[in-house]
Parts: C-alpha cells; structure tokens; sequence
C-alpha cells in the first residue's frame, strides 16, 4: 500500500472509530525511517492512544471490582477475574511493545526537528509508564526505568529547543509529574515538576503562539488541576493505578500535544 493510501485509510478509520486499522495503517507510515509531518505523528499517537485507552480504562474498572471482591472474601469470583484481568494485561502488554519497537526502531532514529524529538521520547515514557502500570516486581521496575529514562531525555531537548509554553513541552511536563506520582510515588517531585512548567509557561505567555492557544492553556489548566489534588490530598499515593482519583494526563486529540484528556490514567 502506497504513503498516501496509508494516512487516507488512517483517516477514515478514525473517523469509523475502528482504531485498530488505524494503528495499522500508521505503522505502515511510521515504518518508512522518515520525519513524520506534524499531522501524520498525530494521527500515529491517536490512534495507539484510543487503543490502549480503552484496555487501560477495563483494567482499572477490572482491578477495582477484584478489590472490592477480596474484601468479601469472594475466592472463586476473585480468581475468575484474576484471569480475566491477566487477559486485558496481555492486551496492554502487546499494544505497548508494539509502538515501543516502532518508536525504537523508525521514528526516533529518523526524528530531526526538536519537536520531533520530544514528542517520540515523551511517547516512549508514556508508553513504558503504561506498562509498569500493571506489572509487577522486576517487570515494573525494568519498565519504570525505561520509563524515566525516556521522559528525561525527552526533557532534555524540550528544555533546550521548545519554549516553555509549546504544547508537546507542557504535556511532557503533565505527563512526566503524573509518572513522579502514580509509578514512583513521589508527590513532592511530582508537584515540583508541575509546578515549575506552569510558572515557566505563565512566565512566558506572551510567546504563546495563536495556532497553540488552545492546546497550551487546556494543559496549563490540568497541571493546575493535578497540582490541587496533589496538594489538597492527604492521602498516600496510589501504589498502583489508582481508578478513583486519577489525575490528570493529556487530553486525546489530534492536536501536537494534547493526547489523553482524563487519565492516570
């Protein structure tokens, strides 16, 4: 299938809903070791997105019910939904490792501009995030790591190369603090994070870009929004993926940044 039949077919099947096909689709031009246009890395990231939302939507509605199961005492339920659980997990696992090897082996090594840059390692951090998600001992920390080390990268260019107020720059920022609070349990690295990029960007609104407005300033409100859960709760933080009060990720559009709208998600 040629270049262009490939983003048309990714098109109408995001407009069909039918995100799968649209994952494959975008493989197909995410596998042609070239810098992606800005509209063709959107669609990449919105069509994984919406795949791997709804598996991580089921989950944390399938961890909440195994909970409040073994609190009855429910042993037959609970293994009965153990299993089912695992099958969502094995889903996750193979929606992750699939845009991870893309990422590793075409559009970060073939990412020119800075903003491409960032946008892949953001990509990568969230996409490792996904799976310490759910995994468990060695597993998560291997994926935590990866996890880390990709947000950190993907920072190190953001902060050289992108203004504080782009919007791939403050969703690497929401979703790096929301990696800090719900992975590594750290609250205060957390609310440091999302605190610095807010007052960077408010520092600088006045290189806010006309086409970006919206985008910047609906992530500036959710890092707004993240830090006053984190400040206002005394609780701990999750040990896992909390399904109550999850904070906030990025929103899922085709815009440069925002992706996942509710999340941690």
């Amino acid at each position: 299938m040629g270049h262009e039949d490939a983003v048309y077919l990714a098109k109408l099947a995001e407009q069909a809903e039918r995100y799968e096909e649209m994952v494959e689709n975008m493989k197909i031009v995410a596998s042609e070791d070239r810098d992606l246009t800005v509209e063709e890395r959107n669609l990449l990231s919105v069509a994984y997105k919406n795949v791997i939302g709804a598996r991580r939507a089921s989950w944390r509605i399938v961890t909440s019910i195994e909970q409040k199961e073994e609190s009855k005492g429910n042993s037959t339920q609970v293994t009965l939904i153990k299993e089912y659980r695992n099958k969502i997990e094995a889903e996750l696992a193979k929606i992750c490792e699939d845009i991870l090897e893309v990422l590793d082996k075409h559009l970060i090594p073939s990412a020119k501009s800075g903003e491409s840059k960032v946008f892949y390692h953001k990509m990568k951090g969230d996409y490792h995030r996904y799976l310490a998600e759910f995994a468990v001992g060695d597993k998560r920390k291997d994926s935590a790591d990866k996890s880390l080390e990709a947000y950190k990268a993907a920072t190190e260019v953001a902060q050289t190369e992108l203004p504080p107020t782009h919007p791939i720059r403050l969703g690497l920022a929401l979703n790096f603090s929301v990696f800090y609070y719900e992975i590594l349990n750290s609250p205060d690295q957390a609310c440091h994070l999302a605190k610095q990029a807010f007052d960077d960007a408010i520092a600088e609104l006045d290189t806010l870009s006309e086409e970006s407005y919206k985008d910047s300033t609906l992530i500036m409100q959710l890092l707004r929004d993240n830090l006053t859960l984190w400040t206002s709760s005394e609780a701990e933080p999750p040990a896992g993926g909390n399904a109550e009060a999850a904070p906030q990720e990025e929103a899922k559009a085709a815009e440069p940044a925002a992706e996942e709208a509710k999340a941690a998600e």
